[in-house]
């Protein structure tokens, strides 16, 4: 069996430690717009009850 050389292991070594760093920083980013979204559902959601409520008030 040919011995790899120890370059190309480390090599291997940092393919798999930017692929897991890849994918934590997408899931994070994921997480983070999914809360971001969450928020402004919630802003946009208050401003329809206001809304609501200062036409109820009107009548």
């Amino acid at each position: 069996m040919p011995e790899i050389p120890l370059w190309v292991m480390l090599i291997f070594l940092c393919m798999i430690g930017s692929g897991f760093m890849a994918f934590r920083t997408q899931r994070h980013d994921y997480q983070t717009e999914k809360q971001f979204i969450e928020r402004e559902g919630n802003v946009y959601m208050e401003r329809i009850e206001e809304e609501k409520a200062r036409r109820a008030d009107k009548k």
